[in-house]
């Protein structure tokens, strides 16, 4: 048997799924960009407890004498604000970093359990068909013809103020978009020969749908899970900017503008400007790998 040449070996490496994927994904420079700051900002986020220079919800190490200081200035201790502080005295780059914290876990954990609610639903809506079909997807209708922001104002308003609460409406807002996505797209799967061969084997309904359905539903969940992301943190920093998402004592984006919001008109404005700089850092970041990640998983779009 003769060997196989090595530069044969290596382009059949280089077209692996997972290397393709790589590949495609890095022709947009932006979405490379992009991403790396997402990974920096999570990494932050996530390292925030060791590398902020103060805990700002720790009352021994605040100082009302350093509140609304101007970025750049040394407080009392001698700590150097690079952003400022804000009315409670609080380091504005170790509150960002904290809020950041929280933003990220009450996106990414309502977007996660929407998809899980919103992919059983529009499984079970397309596999099915018939009455559970119409029950499913008439509630769909009915729940994205409101706007996202008037749903979760309400929600919000009665479960009341907390992470889980909030969590909790914004999952009930946004599982619609995932049902929507995952009926559309297992209702063109199951119209296939392979899935008409599994049933015609009177295979089970559970492995015909995690088996043969689900895999194949995946793809464009990727994408609407990046996009409902940034929604959920953007959402959270809506609710908690009116003053119905999180509590005061939590860290959060939203809360951080809200508190400076104030301050505006009399030129304090780093308390709300850096803060809202990150959200739309981090949202802006959130949806050009989403776009790209369209572009890659959707062979209709790619070049």
């Amino acid at each position: 048997m003769s060997a196989i040449p090595a530069g044969v070996e290596r382009a059949g490496a280089a077209e692996t799924p997972f290397r393709r994927f790589v590949s495609d994904f890095c022709e947009s420079r932006v979405a490379v960009a992009a991403l790396a700051m997402l990974a920096l900002i999570i990494a932050v986020a996530l390292l925030a407890p060791w590398i902020a220079p103060q805990d700002p919800y720790d009352l021994r190490q605040l100082d009302l004498l350093d509140s609304k200081m101007p970025p750049g200035s040394v407080g009392g201790g001698g700590m150097l604000h690079l952003l400022g502080t804000d009315a409670q005295g609080r380091d504005m780059l170790s509150a960002i970093m904290y809020g950041l914290r929280t933003s990220l876990a009450v996106g990414v954990g309502a977007s996660f359990g929407a998809m899980f609610i919103g992919l059983a639903a529009g499984l079970i809506a397309a596999y099915f068909g018939g009455l559970i079909e119409t029950v499913i997807m008439r509630t769909v209708d009915m729940q994205l013809s409101f706007p996202s922001i008037l749903v979760a104002l309400i929600l919000v308003a009665g479960l009341g103020q907390g992470v889980d609460k909030i969590i909790i409406a914004l999952m009930a807002v946004q599982w619609a978009y995932y049902a929507r996505t995952v009926r559309g797209t297992a209702l063109v799967e199951r119209r296939k020969e392979y899935i008409e061969a599994a049933r015609c084997l009177a295979l089970g309904h559970r492995r015909v749908v995690f088996r043969h359905l689900l895999p194949n539903c995946l793809p464009p969940l990727i994408v609407v899970n990046t996009v409902l992301v940034a929604s959920a943190i953007s959402l959270e920093a809506t609710l908690s900017f009116l003053g119905l998402g999180l509590p005061i004592t939590k860290p959060s984006l939203g809360l951080l503008i809200a508190n400076g919001f104030q301050f505006l008109l009399s030129g304090k404005y780093w308390i709300s400007f850096f803060p809202g700089v990150a959200l739309l850092i981090i949202i802006m970041c959130i949806n050009l790998v989403g776009d790209q990640l369209r572009d890659v998983l959707n062979p209709r779009l790619q070049r």
